[in-house]
């Protein structure tokens, strides 16, 4: 006893006299305490000595040295090795920190009551351990920093964080980590939190899944700067709840057995979208920028799923699906892949999307609610064919779909459908600035089951088996540019289904393929001329001329191949165009503001001409 005594009398003169560290080493842990930093300890009862409000226990004391080793306040360092582990702990929030250690499984209760010294506890992983972990409890934010660390826990979680306060998972600065869990086993993910996740730092993380999700969070998940790879998971890349937010960084996920991205209410109720996402609980998504790639390859997977609303501001995102459609016995319901899917509204005001799916059934992108965009880049591919359970349970595929009203006032957006409609909403479509193109080989370009308005912008909808533009209510063109290919016969370029109307008021149109059974059509102010040609192969030139002066000129669109070459005649005609075509002519439909009621025009298509009257009333039925 009074040897141990007379040891620590030593040491303190040392630290004292030196300005040294004094280490205090427990099993695989030590505790690190700067002279400046040490003070008064308290040596009681010849069994306890007390650092910086860390009380020891003398016996478990496996050494005691001095060295000239320097600390960082706040950081608790776990150096891996293959089946082992070491533990440094800054002398200032060692009374906050237990550790236990078993082979290279490390575990921490952190009991800090706030800030410490105006920072947080930051926990540094590096090294390699086939068969470890890092687990956390307690009830106070900290920091998890990967500093070049490769884990595998063949068991469990790689990572598994019972705090349910906000965690920063970072991987430093030109540092590549990767974490593995075991397979069959009980944990939700490789990477699990109670609370909420921010995924952030300038280095590499790779993650694998292998019993469940690959990266689960209880509450929130944010993404910074991070190049995040998620190489594999059983069930979903990314799941959360409450609401996911990409700022910045690159995240790639693939090899997944559902979803990419999920993120779901944590409550029964939505919170909705709150000021700066404070104590937020809406199930949205937010895609803010960076570069975001997902693919999924299981049967009805969504790559990106909001159980609220999907925000796309910015980034450059690229989404693949190949799986195939499925029976959900749940909801009783056919239901096929989607790249962007959200269980509300869908709202997106930039950024670069690349959206394909392949599979029967499957949707690039497919809102419940509302479907809004405002500005950005879409590019959507469907490619698949109907999957079909039973003769009510079908899905059928489509690149963009809304099941309520679509507005689209800006941005540029191309979709095309092998199959079913390029573009469906089962409300009402309005179009009032921005680039629309939609093609499809078989069914409709554009489709809304209520009116249409198409107001400004570049509007072609391009179909080679049915209706180019097809409205179930009144179709209103009040300007913008707007080109419409039918297939021909019953199947027009702009169809506005029976007791509705096409008005045409304003703009620039162009539409080819109307047929017998058309459209029954009515212009406000502005006329409208019809004429019929042989000639309306792609990338053939249109014009409307007034003597030789152009009043307007249009292409017709790549793709456009129609399967059929017209209907029987149609009596009444659009001015000198009319009095029926055979079926080998095509009809064509023209508008533009400068037309004259009463007065007749050049149409040219290609090399060929003809004069037609404009009028300002049709009916074709």
């Amino acid at each position: 006893m009074k040897r141990t005594l007379v040891l620590i009398i030593a040491l303190v003169l040392t630290i004292a006299a030196e300005a040294q560290t004094l280490n205090v080493k427990v099993g695989s842990v030590t505790y690190q305490f700067p002279a400046s930093q040490t003070g008064e300890m308290t040596y009681a009862n010849g069994e306890t000595l007390t650092v910086m409000g860390k009380t020891f226990t003398l016996s478990a004391i496996s050494s005691m040295t001095v060295d000239n080793s320097e600390v960082t306040d706040n950081l608790v360092s776990v150096e891996y090795g293959t089946s082992s582990a070491t533990v440094y702990v800054a002398g200032n929030v060692a009374q906050y920190v237990d550790a236990t250690i078993s082979g290279a499984h490390v575990a921490f209760t952190q009991t800090n009551t706030d800030a410490i010294d105006d920072d947080e506890i930051t926990y540094q992983l590096l090294g390699t351990t086939t068969d470890g972990s890092f687990s956390l409890g307690g009830s106070y934010k900290c920091t998890v920093s990967l500093a070049g660390l490769t884990m595998t826990n063949p068991s469990g979680a790689a990572i598994a964080i019972t705090n349910g306060k906000r965690i920063q998972i970072s991987a430093k600065n030109g540092t590549e980590n990767t974490l593995t869990d075991g397979a069959n086993g009980e944990q939700k993910a490789c990477i699990y939190s109670k609370g909420q996740i921010q995924l952030q730092g300038k280095g590499t993380l790779n993650v694998a899944g292998n019993t469940k999700h690959a990266i689960k969070s209880g509450d929130y998940i944010t993404v910074k700067n991070l190049t995040l790879n998620i190489t594999q998971a059983v069930g979903d890349g990314i799941s959360c709840n409450e609401y996911f937010q990409m700022k910045s960084g690159t995240v790639s996920i693939s090899g997944v057995g559902d979803d990419g991205i999920q993120c779901d209410l944590d409550a029964e109720s939505s919170t909705g979208e709150t000021t700066d996402h404070e104590d937020e609980d809406s199930g949205n998504i937010y895609l803010e920028g960076g570069t975001l790639n997902v693919s999924v390859t299981a049967a009805a997977a969504k790559g990106i799923k909001a159980a609220g609303d999907l925000c796309i501001s910015d980034g450059d995102i690229t989404v693949k699906t190949t799986g195939n459609g499925a029976y959900d016995s749940d909801e009783r319901d056919a239901k096929g892949c989607a790249a962007l899917k959200s269980d509300a509204n869908m709202t997106i005001s930039g950024g670069t999307m690349t959206l394909t799916s392949t599979g029967t059934g499957g949707k690039c992108i497919k809102a419940d609610g509302t479907l809004t965009i405002n500005d950005g880049t879409v590019n959507a591919t469907s490619s698949g064919s109907q999957y079909q359970y039973s003769s009510s349970a079908t899905a059928s595929p489509k690149a963009i779909k809304a099941d309520g009203n679509m507005t689209v006032s800006g941005g540029n957006i191309s979709a095309t459908s092998s199959k079913h409609e390029a573009i469906e909403t089962k409300g009402t479509l309005t179009v009032t600035d921005g680039t629309v193109y939609a093609i499809c080989l078989s069914d409709d370009a554009i489709n809304s089951a209520s009116h249409m308005y198409l107001k400004g912008g570049t509007v072609t909808g391009v179909s080679n088996g049915n209706d180019g533009i097809d409205s179930n209510g009144n179709m209103t063109i009040s300007g913008g540019t707007v080109i419409a290919c039918g297939a021909g016969g019953a199947e027009c370029g702009l169809d506005a289904a029976e007791r509705y109307n096409l008005y045409i008021t304003g703009g620039t149109v162009l539409g080819i393929g109307a047929g017998n059974n058309s459209v029954t059509a009515t212009t406000g102010s502005q006329c409208v001329l019809s004429t019929t040609s042989s000639t309306y192969s792609a990338g053939t030139a249109v014009a409307i001329k007034n003597g030789t002066t152009v009043l307007a000129s249009f292409t017709i669109p790549t793709g456009y191949s129609p399967s059929s070459s017209g209907g029987g005649g149609h009596g009444g005609g659009w001015g000198s165009g009319g009095g029926g075509q055979s079926s080998s002519r095509f009809s064509f439909l023209l508008s533009c503001p400068e037309l004259t009621s009463g007065t007749s025009y050049t149409v040219t298509i290609g090399s060929s001409s003809a004069s037609c009257r404009a009028a300002t009333s049709y009916s074709g039925r």
